[in-house]
């Protein structure tokens, strides 16, 4: 898939060109791949299981801005997946806690931390200017509100969930790809506190960036029309192919 985003022309610094050394040396990626990453902006919705390792990655790599919305506060319960946050963090926003750690991780990048609940009201200006949207929710009703709003702005919606050693992906580009309305039509089963065991958000979330890298400089191929699923019970991957449906009421015709 071509890159979601325009060629920029400027210069790295010589600090930059040593920190991302290792990525741009990488086929097709280089200076100018790097730049692309710089100049972008990805909202993560979600500081928890699967927010926590994307929102690492995100800035390790050297996107330009990570805004990265949640109104909860560090659990205990949280610590055994949420790695951004620690013991010391219990009771403290997980947005700040998350963003203290991103801004000494890589002062480079942009980080903002929104402390607030996501709605039909307010996620259109939450994401609205934004180039990537990475669904780190736990709950279906946050995803469908997020992916109308992605269709709606046309930004593409990096999907992740998990339960148990269990995960999803794939990723929505509006009105090319299914959007998530088309893949589940009904909402699934809820959990209020789903098992999961830590490394399972930490795979599906490193994907999940992968996919968002990829989308912005343009190398290799995104999970399209693709619902990967993976089982960490035997490590296993399988791939549901999945089509937009006409009738959707989200981005159908």
């Amino acid at each position: 898939m071509d890159s979601v985003f325009a060629v920029i022309t400027m210069d790295l610094a010589g600090h930059e060109l040593e920190r991302y050394d290792r990525q741009l040396k990488i086929n097709g990626w280089g200076n100018e791949g790097q730049m692309k990453l710089k100049s972008s902006k990805v909202v993560v919705a979600g500081a928890g299981g699967l927010g926590c390792p994307a929102s690492i990655y995100l800035v390790a790599s050297g996107f330009g801005k990570v805004r990265i919305i949640d109104d909860e506060k560090v659990e205990l319960s949280n610590l055994n997946r949420q790695i951004l946050h620690w013991t010391s963090d219990i009771g403290v926003f997980k947005v700040d806690s998350a963003s203290l750690k991103l801004r000494s991780l890589n002062p480079n990048v942009e980080v903002e931390g929104l402390r607030c609940k996501i709605t039909r009201e307010n996620v259109h200006d939450m994401i609205r200017g934004f180039n990537v949207v990475v669904d780190a929710m736990d709950n279906y009703r946050t995803r469908y509100i997020l992916n109308e709003a992605c269709v709606r702005e046309g930004i593409p919606l990096i999907h992740g969930a998990v339960y148990g050693f269990e995960g999803q992906l794939t990723t929505v580009v509006p009105h090319i790809t299914p959007c998530l309305s088309c893949i589940f039509p009904q909402v699934p089963p809820e959990v209020e506190k789903p098992p999961v065991v830590g490394t399972t958000p930490a795979l599906i979330a490193t994907l999940q960036v992968t996919e968002a890298i990829k989308l912005i400089t343009g190398i290799g191929e995104n999970v399209l029309g693709r619902l990967l699923i993976y089982d960490g019970t035997d490590m296993s991957f399988q791939e549901i192919k999945v089509q937009r449906n006409p009738e959707c009421p989200v981005c159908g015709t």
